[in-house]
């Protein structure tokens, strides 16, 4: 039996009236969500902040990815913000095996994003440590990043060495390009725009399910 495809609806923006506008559109269409941090130091771009979505009620579940540096700096209020899982970056802290053991401390399941020019060799070690890889298909930190393809080889590559890893994909996915992605082998696919900048994003969002779950 083929498995199921997740499609997780991405929030990016540095308003918070935009950000709880968002989060009640995404609970009308999705029981998760994925809520990116950026600090305009690991990535160019700002977003809220964690202390300020510890002041929005979420009634999904919810993930962050957190595109910033010192990742462990954001644990404690993320945690108190009720999200079930944090996302940090490879190459956002030089010990990410501390972020880690800090995110099980307070029972936070953990991921392990990576930008596209850093080699799965780099992080393998860790992969027995995390709940999922997630693999960023965009420099990250802007929404409607250019789609870069060369990613999917390393899908296919971790998925290999890792048959029961979690493994997502995030960045620059829409209508014309989410078959390819679904069957890179990735049980997850991050989106942003082709959902949120879109007239229905309920519909954009089950239109997407169904393309990547047949494809």
């Amino acid at each position: 039996m083929a498995k199921t495809i997740r499609i997780v609806p991405a929030i990016l923006t540095k308003d918070l009236n935009d950000l709880e506008n968002m989060v009640r559109q995404a609970e009308t269409f999705s029981d998760y969500v994925q809520i990116d941090i950026m600090d305009g130091r690991f990535v160019p771009s700002k977003s809220v902040t964690c202390q300020q979505l510890a002041t929005v009620p979420i009634k999904s579940s919810w993930e962050a990815h957190l595109m910033v540096l010192d990742p462990e700096s954001c644990l404690q209020d993320l945690y108190q913000a009720g999200a079930q899982k944090i996302i940090f970056h490879y190459e956002a802290t030089a010990s990410p095996g501390k972020v880690i053991s800090q995110a099980r401390e307070l029972d936070l399941k953990v991921g392990l994003a990576v930008n596209p020019d850093t080699p799965t060799s780099a992080f393998m070690p860790l992969t027995g440590d995390v709940d999922s890889v997630l693999f960023l298909t965009v420099n990250p930190g802007f929404y409607g990043s250019k789609f870069i393809p060369e990613v999917m080889a390393k899908v296919a590559e971790l998925r290999k060495s890792c048959p029961e890893l979690e493994i997502g994909i995030d960045g620059g996915i829409k209508e014309t390009n989410i078959r390819q992605v679904a069957q890179s082998g990735v049980d997850v696919i991050c989106v942003g725009s082709a959902i949120f900048l879109q007239q229905q994003p309920g519909e954009s969002y089950r239109h997407l399910l169904t393309l990547a779950n047949n494809s």
